[in-house]
């Protein structure tokens, strides 16, 4: 019986430490090629916030397009949108993959997808599954609740391999299940704007609404598989339209933050065909 459970607890860790944060940092003087050095939070950007949030009106444009080009259309979907979180029905407007997916390629060029990953024990991972992603592009974003570096995350955080810490201890769970998600949803419930949403739920199903949602899945990089993505820290500026907030995957878990909505996206580090899967590095401070 012990032998059983040791070999269970020995394959879930196989599987848990691709994306847990500590393992990862315990282990970078082993995996030295899986480590990117930035000297502060102003030096881990790739990509320019004005080209992040080009890339993300330009995808989240074509969304809203795809479900009624005119306000009142828009305006119905997103209260329809709101029904459903209260009634707590996961079918959400846009939900449609495809719809989501050709929006996508319209918009980028490329579509990503989650699939089982091609890393032994590391179930789940991330996909280009049609067009191409030139380097310097915004891949994918990581969702879930914002905590600053005082909020209490303790049971959230417990076995939970999602939880990613930025540079300045802000945390993001980007966890889809148990206690993370009913947070979430409550938190996406609670900042609204009359009929308008400040977030988007339906990462937290399968068929996520906005399809950039699923960078929580992309697995860590090795020394056999090198990074093709890494992660870069984006602030909604305050000049975001609101009715594209609706697409955000994020939400800030207590109501009176005075700062922006912190975000983090995925970027290419090269071009990236159709059929790889992506792997990430994590960043360290450079002193």
């Amino acid at each position: 019986m012990f032998r059983a459970a040791l070999k269970r607890f020995q394959s879930k860790w196989k599987s848990y430490r691709h994306r847990f944060v500590p393992w990862v940092v315990l282990n970078l003087s082993k995996n030295e090629k899986t480590l990117r050095q930035v000297r502060g939070r102003s030096k881990d950007k790739l990509l320019s916030d004005e080209e992040v949030s080009g890339s993300l009106l330009k995808l989240f444009r074509v969304l809203r397009r795809s479900h009624g080009a005119d306000h009142g259309q828009q305006l119905r979907a997103v209260q329809s949108h709101f029904l459903r979180q209260v009634t707590g029905d996961e079918e959400q407007c846009g939900g449609n993959p495809v719809c989501a997916h050709d929006a996508m390629l319209q918009s980028l060029g490329f579509c990503i997808d989650r699939k089982p990953s091609t890393l032994h024990f590391a179930g789940t991972g991330v996909f280009v599954t049609r067009g191409f992603v030139p380097k310097g592009a915004t891949v994918a974003m990581y969702p879930g609740t914002v905590y600053q570096a005082y909020e209490p995350i303790l049971l959230q955080s417990i076995g939970n391999p999602f939880v990613f810490r930025c540079i300045d201890g802000v945390l993001l769970d980007g966890n889809d299940k148990g206690i993370s998600k009913m947070v979430f949803k409550s938190c996406s419930g609670r900042d609204r704007i009359g009929p308008f949403m400040m977030s988007d739920t339906s990462w937290l199903t399968a068929t996520p609404q906005n399809p950039l949602a699923v960078g929580q899945y992309v697995n860590n990089c090795s020394n056999d598989w090198p990074a093709n993505v890494c992660y870069q820290e984006y602030d909604v500026p305050d000049k975001f339209p609101i009715e594209l907030r609706q697409c955000l995957p994020n939400i800030n878990y207590s109501l009176d933050i005075q700062r922006p909505l912190r975000c983090v996206v995925l970027v290419s580090l090269r071009d990236i065909k159709a059929g790889e899967e992506l792997f990430s590095n994590y960043f360290t401070i450079v002193r």
